[in-house]
């Protein structure tokens, strides 16, 4: 009864209602510690799964290439010598591409490289894939499918009944495109579209000119904008701003400045033209640029408003003038110009850039005193200087106040909050966060439940690391190589040395083979423990399952995928 005994310390150390998956139950024979694990007693039955399962491999490759050779192995002997017994389990295998998702198995259409388009055309419709716009992006945003290729399957996928011609589904292949710099054949699409009786917006132009920027080709964007009467849309204020937004964005503050007074006169201004240009120096800190924009604005009859002194402050901030940027925010009122929120979290970056807390809370607090409430940016800027700087306790408290407002944080954003917590001190900051924002209704990421499955790992937390595993699960995250790597890690780490071993069995049963630093610590372990049998069927397991990686890595090096 030593693995009740294994069981009931678990469950006293982890002090834990319940446990991640079905595996912590009362009958030693009938059940295993893990739902798709089969714990096997009789060691002869274990080497004799051993010594099969590179038979069983053998004659699943061997059905492969029959299905796609012309050849036939009723007659063979070899059919009649890998038949597995009666005796043995009913093994489900899985079609060639059962295990792969509906992006990967289109994709993997263009692998086969099928000559002409209606061969690949007939295989794509042969893929059993139930079409949407979502696989549409995931099938050209994911992988490294050549322009040609793309073009092939969108023109494929867009006649499907299942996808609708509305201009979001072109944007899809156009940002794909541009960001691959395919730009011939994103102009294809482009006029494709026009073809279609689908005539571009604001959108579709701003897609197109950001990828010619991203790309650094600043000539080709301005030529864009100087045709877009081809395509049906005019030259005026509005797509004058979205081309200086694209330039400022990716740097390029000083083509923008230079288009903008080349076109002065042609083209009316308005006060968020002014506006763009100032913000892209502010990034800069061009203090000089901002002054002279900020003149030629007011020339222009245009007065500033929030979001002007908002660059203005955050480009004296980069300038290192926080005293200017005081006086100019104080003298706000008098000009006639309420802060608003941006001006106040312009504010609240100046201080953070010079590491002044006490003056970030002051101005945190001077928001609801003027009638102005705080915002998702200003909580995030605050905790993550408060974190960045190992004030875990103001930002504990800032994040109660943000979730006491009502406002909900972004996954990305708990990420970033949850990922220095996991770098330093031990995990319970990093788990209140977790479970408060889980209260709200956040959505945790995979690289979340990671962060905190090491750091869970590493401290011995076993209880805890095992409550995080099964709301990973319950989120819909399969588990993969890092995930069982840290939950071997971490039963090690407290002794459990079958759970371990068991968790282990049921990564290999799964086609992950666990790290060798993992697998050394657990059997030196082991041996430690004079468990040298249970060591040693390990050791089998692991022998096969690296001789299995290493052939699928060879098999995957070649292009060869079954």
């Amino acid at each position: 009864m030593a693995f009740h005994g294994a069981l009931h310390s678990l469950r006293s150390l982890s002090r834990a209602p319940r446990y991640p998956l079905s595996y912590l139950v009362h009958s030693p024979i009938s059940s295993s510690l893990f739902s798709t694990l089969y714990a096997q007693s009789n060691s002869l039955h274990d080497e004799h799964r051993i010594k099969s399962q590179s038979t069983l491999d053998e004659s699943f490759v061997l059905d492969r290439l029959s299905n796609l050779l012309p050849i036939s192995r009723s007659n063979s002997s070899t059919a009649t010598l890998f038949e597995p017994s009666n005796s043995d389990k009913q093994i489900e295998i899985r079609t060639v591409d059962g295990f792969l998702l509906p992006d990967e198995k289109l994709r993997g259409v263009f692998l086969q490289k099928l000559r002409g388009t209606a061969a690949i055309e007939h295989a794509l419709d042969n893929g059993g894939v139930d079409l949407s716009v979502d696989v549409v992006a995931q099938v050209v945003n994911r992988g490294g499918l050549g322009a040609e290729a793309m073009l092939v399957f969108f023109n494929w996928a867009i006649r499907k009944p299942t996808i609708a011609k509305y201009i979001e589904t072109y944007h899809i292949i156009l940002k794909a495109l541009g960001r691959r710099k395919f730009f011939t054949h994103m102009m294809q699409i482009l006029h494709h579209m026009r073809a279609q009786g689908i005539s571009p917006n604001l959108e579709t132009i701003s897609i197109v000119m950001d990828s010619f920027v991203r790309a650094q080709h600043v000539s080709k964007a301005i030529q864009m904008f100087r045709n877009l009467e081809e395509i049906g849309l005019e030259c005026d204020t509005e797509s004058l701003n979205l081309l200086l937004q694209c330039l400022c964005q990716r740097s390029h503050v000083g083509a923008a400045n230079s288009f903008l007074n080349s076109v002065k006169g042609k083209i009316q201004f308005n006060g968020n033209t002014y506006n763009i240009i100032i913000g892209g120096w502010s990034r800069h800190g061009r203090v000089s640029e901002i002054e002279r924009i900020l003149e030629a604005m007011v020339a222009d009859g245009f007065s500033a408003d929030s979001s002007t002194f908002s660059f203005i402050l955050e480009g004296l901030g980069r300038a290192g003038r926080i005293d200017d940027a005081v006086e100019i925010f104080d003298s706000m009122k008098g000009k006639g110009c309420m802060p608003d929120t941006r001006v106040y979290n312009a504010m609240i970056s100046n201080f953070i850039s010079v590491r002044n807390f006490d003056e970030c809370v002051r101005y945190y607090k001077g928001m609801s005193s003027n009638s102005c409430d705080p915002n998702i940016d200003t909580y995030t800027k605050l905790i993550a200087a408060f974190l960045k700087a190992r004030k875990v306790a103001g930002a504990l408290e800032m994040f109660d106040e943000m979730l006491g407002r009502g406002l909900v944080p972004t996954t990305g954003t708990i990420t970033s909050f949850i990922e220095p917590l996991c770098s330093y001190g031990p995990p319970y900051a990093a788990m209140m966060i977790y479970k408060k924002a889980r209260k709200v209704g956040c959505r945790i990421s995979l690289s979340a439940y990671k962060l905190l499955l090491m750091r869970l790992s590493r401290f011995g937390k076993c209880g805890m690391l095992l409550n995080i595993w099964e709301d990973m699960q319950e989120c819909g995250y399969a588990s993969d190589k890092e995930v069982y790597d840290y939950v071997i890690n971490g039963l090690c780490n407290i002794g459990h040395l079958e759970n371990a071993v068991l968790v282990m069995e049921e990564s290999l049963q799964k086609g992950f083979c666990p790290s060798r630093l993992v697998y050394s610590k657990l059997n030196n372990k082991l041996l430690a423990s004079n468990k040298v049998e249970r060591a040693y069927k390990l050791f089998l397991k692991i022998k096969h399952a690296r001789r299995y990686d290493n052939a699928q890595r060879f098999w995957r090096s070649k292009g060869w995928h079954f």
